[in-house]
């Protein structure tokens, strides 16, 4: 189980780095409302725009922290939890604006994979 959860670990991470370095700016079909960029979305959702910056700076610390869990597993749990509770309120924003569940579907998948971690890491 310890390597599945390890191959968990590097799959929110890298999920985390796509979207908020490779896909920053750009559309995807996942996007809040209409908005074509992070920005936009973050607009769409009615949050302040200096919020993009907070939440894109904790979502890439967390996704750094579980991967650098993989070899320092006390740093595990703190990260999961976080990306857990940022995806719980990305589905919250979903929700708020009325988006069509499946683009729900990779905050949801994260969070979960996150309480999976998280489950898995409790001897740690």
């Amino acid at each position: 189980m310890d390597l599945i959860v390890m191959a968990i670990q590097i799959i929110i991470a890298l999920a985390i780095f796509n979207v908020w370095i490779l896909r920053y700016g750009k559309a995807t079909s996942w996007r809040g409302g209409n908005a074509k960029n992070m920005k936009e979305e973050f607009k769409v959702y009615g949050l302040p725009s200096w919020f993009v910056g907070v939440v894109g700076s904790l979502k890439t610390l967390f996704a750094i922290m579980l991967i650098a869990g993989l070899f320092y597993p006390g740093l595990t749990n703190i990260a999961a939890m976080g990306i857990a509770t940022l995806m719980l309120g990305a589905l919250a924003m979903h929700f708020k604006v009325k988006d069509p569940v499946l683009k729900s579907l990779p905050s949801f998948t994260l969070m979960l994979l996150s309480v999976i971690t998280i489950y898995f890491n409790q001897s740690y």
